[in-house]
């Protein structure tokens, strides 16, 4: 039955005022006691609707910077809880233990209504500030629950069914909650039993990841009371120091394992949790049968079956010390930028890992030289670097281009096939530039070969297996894309595994620095340089380097003087690139269509001057409907 605000209110205060008489069975009880908190504890009104709070960009960034590590981690397992559940109006939220959402996945159409009902980046679901909530109310008993609908204590969010887990760190911390959330339900509250299972799951996986990685370099055991499942989906997880006391552990080893309630289970010894000296760890190392490892619990005799790793050697963790310093590709990006060099930092604890990156940034700011410093810097450097300009390629080819083709597959098909880039770049960096411009069909093709590390040629019946670490770049709105359907949310959140946005040149601080060293042995009189130094580089790196050639070329020794730089007020005058696919400004269509007068129409010279390719021009020029007089 559809409750009204008014109701609502008065049936929260009565519950809230006179006790808890009404509740039935544990999802309630913590319902009603989470009411009471609100009312008595946390003093908000429920008479008063106070729609949820929404951070500004600075105060976010604080919050997801203080769990990098575990955002890089959690996010291949939103993804995996998205897949199965995008299809049915579901988004899929992260918080960290504040209850600031720091990740999300959603559908961006949907994008104005998910932030009013605040299922987005940004959104504060704390109990003290929002009320009863899947997240808060999750923060505040550590336990996995549903609140639906009317469940809420805020008359503003009973439209709302949330679905939310904890997931703790391996000192039994909460760190974050996993939520999937809708904006409305016509349904019971137990239609949610299956996504409180899938939410608790995914929790528990994101939680065994981020333990896996902090205990690297310790003892790890993995333990399960059935030997079937014991490598593949352990039960519990413990971590222990060279001298066999425990230092971490899972939430269910927590629960399982400690010899009594409220006795921490950190710095036990190895004795003490189990009916076996230390000593003998080595036995269980995968040198027997799986069903031969069984252990026995001390005190409760209960028996299970166990699995050690050992931490690596000395030599491992001390070149794994050293290889935690900047790469040196990674360093020759930046002379000193502060925003460059956050983004490098960053990159740099990513580049072997297989999540997909997404670049972002205006045209010639440096894209492609980010994803080969990325790829220079990480274990596939001996492998191929193959970059592919999505927009160079017509529209007509780039499927065969891309996936490769059989013997006669097609009219103008090669003899003899053909492998595609894809393939090529087998092992090594599959780079997608300007990825914004690939055609929809493409896209669904492409999201297989990510998801399913396959690929399928035009023609061909079997796919080919491949292994490529994939990253992407553009200076298109892909969000905006996405919410006007021209761009998948799939493949926009597979790409999205990280993403990093690049300055433009004029915003950059190290601009001097960086032209000096471009420069090589030349060097700039104080006039040149004040006008590098004034100029709006819309065309940013690109531009810059082909200015820099000019002025070499023109200049009769090792100093460019002002006579030598090539006439810089045009460009000067020109907007910054607009973003591919985006209707151009009034402003900017008047002034590519007085670059290409004076110009005299000669287009590659007028793209040369923006640092655009030739096709993205005419692509500008569609866009504007600017039409050049000998094609009138």
């Amino acid at each position: 039955m559809h409750v009204t605000p008014r109701q609502h209110m008065d049936t929260v205060m009565q519950v809230a005022l006179h006790g808890h008489a009404t509740a039935a069975g544990r999802q309630e009880l913590l319902i009603r006691d989470s009411w009471h908190r609100c009312v008595h504890e946390h003093r908000l009104d429920p008479t008063r609707m106070q729609e949820v709070v929404i951070l500004p960009q600075a105060r976010l960034r604080e919050h997801k910077d203080q769990m990098e590590s575990l955002l890089q981690i959690a996010r291949h397992g939103l993804e995996s809880l998205y897949s199965k559940v995008c299809g049915l109006g579901y988004v899929v939220l992260l918080t960290d233990a504040r209850g600031v959402t720091v990740d999300f996945l959603g559908d961006l159409v949907a994008e104005p209504s998910l932030r009013k009902a605040g299922l987005y980046l940004g959104a504060d679901w704390s109990e003290q500030l929002a009320g009863t909530c899947g997240v808060g109310t999750c923060i505040s008993t550590g336990q996995a629950l549903t609140v639906h609908l009317d469940d809420h204590f805020d008359a503003t969010h009973i439209a709302l069914t949330c679905t939310s887990a904890p997931v703790y760190d391996s000192a039994g911390r909460l760190s974050a909650v996993l939520d999937i959330s809708q904006l409305s339900s016509s349904q019971p509250k137990e239609s949610q039993h299956l996504a409180l299972q899938l939410v608790t799951m995914h929790a528990h996986d994101i939680e065994n990841a981020a333990f896996l990685y902090r205990h690297r370099r310790d003892w790890v055991l993995r333990l399960s009371s059935a030997p079937q499942f014991l490598e593949v989906q352990p039960e519990y997880l413990l971590a222990l120091d060279a001298g066999g006391r425990v230092v971490g552990h899972n939430r269910r080893a927590q629960w399982a394992l400690q010899r009594t309630p409220g006795q921490p289970l950190l710095g036990q010894p190895f004795e003490q949790v189990f009916e076996v000296p230390f000593s003998r760890i080595a036995s269980y190392v995968m040198t027997q049968p799986t069903d031969q490892r069984a252990v026995m619990l001390s005190g409760v005799r209960r028996l299970l079956f166990l699995s050690a790793t050992p931490p690596p050697p000395a030599a491992v963790v001390a070149r794994a010390a050293v290889a935690g310093k900047l790469p040196a590709p990674l360093a020759a990006l930046s002379e000193g930028d502060p925003a460059l060099d956050r983004q490098i930092a960053r990159v740099a604890m990513l580049v072997n890992s297989p999540i997909s990156l997404l670049v972002t940034g205006e045209t010639g700011s440096g894209k492609e030289y980010f994803a080969r410093a990325v790829h220079a810097s990480g274990a596939r450097k001996s492998r191929p670097f193959v970059a592919v300009n999505c927009a160079a390629i017509p529209e007509t080819l780039i499927e065969s281009e891309l996936f490769g083709h059989l013997a006669g597959s097609f009219s103008g098909a090669s003899s003899r096939g053909k492998r595609g880039l894809i393939q090529e770049a087998d092992g090594g960096t599959l780079f997608l530039d300007e990825i914004g411009d690939m055609p929809l069909p493409l896209q669904a093709r492409l999201l297989r070969v990510l998801s399913e590390h396959e690929v399928l040629p035009v023609g061909a019946l079997k796919p080919v297996p491949v292994n490529i670490r994939v990253i992407a770049a553009t200076h298109a709105p892909l969000e905006a894309m996405v919410q006007a359907r021209r761009f998948r949310d799939d493949l926009y959140y597979r790409l999205n595994g990280a993403h990093f946005g690049l300055p433009p040149l004029r915003q950059r601080a190290d601009l001097g620095a960086t032209v000096d060293r471009m420069l090589g042995e030349r060097r700039l009189t104080a006039a040149a340089r004040e006008r590098l130094m004034a100029h709006a580089w819309p065309g940013n790196l690109r531009e810059l380097k082909n200015v820099l050639d000019y002025a070499a070329s023109m200049s009769s020794g090792t100093v460019i003087d002002l006579q030598d730089l090539p006439e810089l007020t045009q460009a000067a005058g020109l907007p910054a690139p607009a973003l591919a696919h985006a209707a151009p400004a009034p402003a900017a269509a008047t002034a590519l269509l007085q670059a290409l007068r004076q110009a005299h129409w000669n287009v590659s010279e007028v793209a040369r001057r923006m640092g655009l390719s030739r096709m993205t021009l005419y692509r500008r020029m569609k866009r504007a409907g600017i039409v050049a007089p000998n094609r009138e």
